[in-house]
């Protein structure tokens, strides 16, 4: 029998002043079977880095030819390819050739780290690719903030990004490794 995907609700607010984006969404994500807490709220927290009405989840993990939120245009351009993880070369290829902005968020340390000396001048050829670490810490407190049923507030000033749940407030320590254009 195979296992289901959990449903969580989140209600979102955002207070992006270096972008000047401010929305309140409701979102409705499904974990995956195989995909940990920490994952599925780096998600929500990439939705909300790159806060748009058109930035939609994806199947993600069930569909290797999609990332995990993208904007698409009235053309079904790909205007924003949102990915997760440590992408093979190949992927970084394809998202940056179908997206005309890629945001990559890893995280995980030390296999950050190793993936990023591998990668780096790799990544380099792709001149729309923003690469995005997400500390362990973050991540850990990430984990510990969700809840099936969640009420958020993000607040980005200064490049600094601010989660208030109902219970506590975090700050997501995120590092640029590489900015695209």
């Amino acid at each position: 029998m195979a296992l289901k995907a959990t449903i969580y609700k989140t209600s979102i607010n955002i207070a992006d002043m270096d972008r000047e984006v401010y929305l309140d969404q409701n979102l409705t994500i499904a974990q995956h079977p195989s995909e940990t807490l920490q994952r599925m709220m780096l998600r929500i927290m990439a939705w909300a880095l790159n806060a748009h009405e058109q930035l939609t989840f994806t199947k993600g993990l069930c569909d290797e030819d999609e990332p995990e939120l993208w904007i698409k245009n009235y053309s079904d351009e790909i205007e924003l390819w949102v990915e997760l993880g440590l992408p093979d070369e190949k992927r970084l290829k394809k998202s940056s050739i179908k997206g005309q902005k890629v945001a990559l968020y890893t995280y995980n340390k030390n296999a950050a780290e190793v993936w990023w000396k591998q990668n780096a001048s790799v990544a380099a050829q792709y001149k729309n690719l923003s690469v995005f670490f997400v500390d362990d810490e973050s991540m850990a407190a990430l984990a510990n903030a969700a809840s099936r049923t969640m009420k958020l507030q993000v607040t980005i000033q200064d490049g600094q990004i601010w989660l208030n749940t109902e219970a506590e407030s975090l700050l997501v320590n995120v590092e640029t490794w590489q900015q695209g254009e």
